[in-house]
């Protein structure tokens, strides 16, 4: 590999700002924020607007859509037989 064209990789804290999830990894990210982690050294941290741990797809919140009754609009609108436009 040749040396100084690659970013500096790491240690890194996410924490996600809607759940307070955190978790450690490696990054070349950087930020001036600090959080001391559970071991006690400090290390950087880079707020996220959504983690695994608060979005609705895993944690299993999501919800469903009423696509029976947009399927209904959509046929008193332009018809059943779905001939319109040829």
């Amino acid at each position: 590999m040749k040396h100084g064209i690659h970013p500096v990789s790491r240690p890194v804290v996410f924490r996600d700002r809607a759940s307070g999830f955190t978790l450690l990894t490696r990054s070349t990210l950087d930020s001036r924020d600090t959080v001391e982690w559970e071991d006690g050294t400090t290390y950087p941290v880079v707020d996220v607007e959504i983690s695994r741990a608060g979005h609705p797809f895993y944690t299993g919140t999501s919800r469903v859509l009423d696509t029976a009754g947009r399927v209904e609009r959509f046929e008193r609108r332009y018809g059943r037989n779905g001939t319109a436009g040829r």
